[in-house]
C-alpha cells in the first residue's frame, strides 16, 4: 500500500514459446547426423508449413497434426506413411523434452502394419454386430456397410459424391488406383480411369436415410462446416448444407473409437473391411480367381493369393474333369 492506495498487481508477460517454424528448424539443426536431418526435413517441413509457420506451437491441436499427416501422406505407401509419422513424432517428442507446450500425434493417426504383416480378418458376424450397435451413428453404419459390400478401398468410398451413385444398378464409379487421366487431343478422358464398385441391399437401405433428400455433394460429410479460412474444393463441400467431405483421418478415428478394446489407437483399421470381405469371398464355393479379381479390381492375380484358398474337395472336383471319357458315361 502506498499513499493509502492498494498497489495494483501487474501480470508479467509469459513467453509464448516458439513458433511452429522455429521449433521445426531448431529440431532439424539439433540432429547430429546429417542423413537423419535430411530424412526428417521433408516430413517436419511439410507438416510445419501446413500447420502455419508463424503460429505459436502451443496453439496447435493434436488433431491438426493428424490431419496434416493425412493430407500429405494418407494415400502413400505404408512404409512412407510410417516413416513420415515417425519423423513428426520425434520432432514433437523433442519439443516436449525441452519443455515446449506442443501437440502430439493423435492416437488415430497410428502406425500402419507393414505390407508383409498379417491384417486381421473380421468375421461377417463381427462386422454385422458393429454396424448394428446403437452408439454407431447412421453415417458410420452406412460407411462400414458400403466398405464391406463393395470391398473397395476406403479413400475410394469416402471420395464418392451423390451424383456419382447409380442406385438403380447398385453401383458407383471410382478412380482406378494409380491411374492417371488420359487425354485425346485437348480433352481429358476421365472415363478411361474409372472402375465400378458394386453395393448390395444393406447399403441400399441405409443410403436414403443418410442422404435425407440431398442430390449432390459428398456422400459422407462432417457434422460441422469448414473452419473460416480453410481452403476446400467445390467438390468436397455439400452445396446445400455447407458441410465438408469426411476425411480418411476422421473416419479412421471414428472406427477406432467404436472398436478399441485396449485404449485409443488399438481398434480396427478401415482397410480391414476390404481385407475381410475379399477373404470371405475367397472362401465361398463357386467363386473363382477371375471373379474375385473382378470384384477386388486387382491388376495381377498374385495380389489375390492371400484371399483365394481352394480346398482339397475343390481340387478333387477339378481333377474329375480329366478322367477318361468312359469313366463319365
Amino acid at each position: 500500500m502506498r499513499g493509502g492506495r492498494v498497489a495494483e498487481l501487474v501480470a508479467l508477460p509469459v513467453a509464448a514459446g516458439p513458433t511452429v517454424r522455429a521449433a521445426a528448424d531448431a529440431f532439424l539443426d539439433a540432429q547430429p547426423n546429417p542423413n537423419t536431418a535430411r530424412a526428417y526435413t521433408t516430413a517436419v517441413g511439410k507438416v510445419a508449413e501446413h500447420l502455419g509457420d508463424a503460429r505459436p506451437l502451443a496453439s496447435v491441436a493434436d488433431d491438426e497434426v493428424g490431419q496434416a499427416l493425412e493430407l500429405q501422406w494418407g494415400g502413400a505407401a505404408v512404409n512412407t506413411w510410417n516413416a513420415r509419422r515417425a519423423a513428426v513424432l520425434s520432432w514433437l517428442g523433442w519439443c516436449h523434452v525441452r519443455g515446449y507446450a506442443a501437440p502430439a500425434v493423435p492416437a488415430w493417426a497410428k502406425r500402419l502394419a507393414p505390407p508383409d504383416s498379417v491384417t486381421p480378418v473380421r468375421s461377417k458376424t463381427a462386422v454385422d454386430r458393429l454396424i448394428a450397435r446403437r452408439e454407431v451413428g447412421l453415417r458410420e453404419k452406412t460407411l462400414y456397410q458400403m466398405l464391406y459390400e463393395t470391398a473397395a478401398r476406403a479413400e475410394e468410398i469416402l471420395g464418392l459424391n451423390i451424383e456419382d451413385l447409380d442406385l438403380a444398378q447398385r453401383r458407383a464409379p471410382v478412380k482406378a488406383k494409380g491411374a492417371a487421366t488420359r487425354r485425346r487431343g485437348s480433352a481429358a478422358r476421365e472415363d478411361a480411369v474409372r472402375e465400378w464398385v458394386y453395393l448390395d441391399a444393406g447399403t441400399a437401405r441405409l443410403l436414403p436415410r443418410l442422404l435425407k433428400g440431398r442430390t449432390r455433394g459428398p456422400v459422407f460429410t462432417t457434422h460441422r462446416r469448414p473452419a473460416p479460412g480453410k481452403v476446400v474444393g467445390l467438390r468436397d463441400v455439400c452445396p446445400d448444407t455447407g458441410m465438408a467431405r469426411l476425411s480418411y483421418g476422421q473416419a479412421r478415428a471414428l472406427l477406432d473409437r467404436h472398436t478399441a478394446l485396449a485404449g485409443s489407437g488399438t481398434g480396427w483399421d478401415l482397410h480391414e473391411f476390404r481385407h475381410s470381405a475379399l477373404t470371405h469371398l475367397g472362401r465361398t464355393p463357386g467363386v473363382n480367381l477371375l471373379l474375385l479379381m473382378a470384384k477386388s479390381r486387382h491388376r495381377k492375380a498374385d495380389g489375390l493369393r492371400l484371399y483365394f484358398h481352394p480346398t482339397g474337395e475343390d481340387v478333387a472336383a477339378l481333377t474329375a474333369h480329366l478322367a477318361p471319357g468312359d469313366a463319365r458315361r
